[in-house]
């Protein structure tokens, strides 16, 4: 899947682990991501939240996509700042899954959670193999 994922990889966006129902994805927030606040562009970090619970919930190697997500902001990010996604899946029943996304930023003080993400998909039929 990632080979296929330009998206992702057009942000620099790399992945640090996959497994069954997990995966954790690491970015930094560059120069062309932060807005006219000065800040880390909120839709860049639903869209790191949003591969990582892509590769979470593709980790079966059945082809599944997003249903609806939400997320809520809870820390602003800054330029230079290494983001890391982690999702763990909630539950999955049959073809649909709830996926947990947690955000967080390290810097000097430690790691600060910036945004909290829900995910829930829909397996489509197939498989990437």
């Amino acid at each position: 899947m990632w080979a296929g994922d330009r998206a992702s990889q057009s942000l620099g966006m790399e992945i640090v682990e996959v497994g069954p129902g997990r995966a954790v994805l690491r970015m930094t927030v560059r120069e062309d991501m932060v807005n006219g606040h000065d800040i880390g562009h909120g839709g860049l970090t639903f869209t790191l939240a949003d591969s990582a619970f892509a590769f979470a919930c593709n980790s079966y190697d059945r082809q599944t996509v997003a249903a609806g997500a939400e997320v809520r902001f809870r820390a602003p990010t800054h330029l230079g700042d290494v983001l890391t996604a982690t999702a763990t899946e909630r539950s999955r029943e049959g073809r649909s899954g709830v996926y947990d996304v947690e955000v967080t930023s390290h810097g000097p003080g430690g790691d600060t959670v910036v945004a909290t993400f829900v995910g829930h998909s829909r397996e489509i039929g197939g498989s990437f193999t």
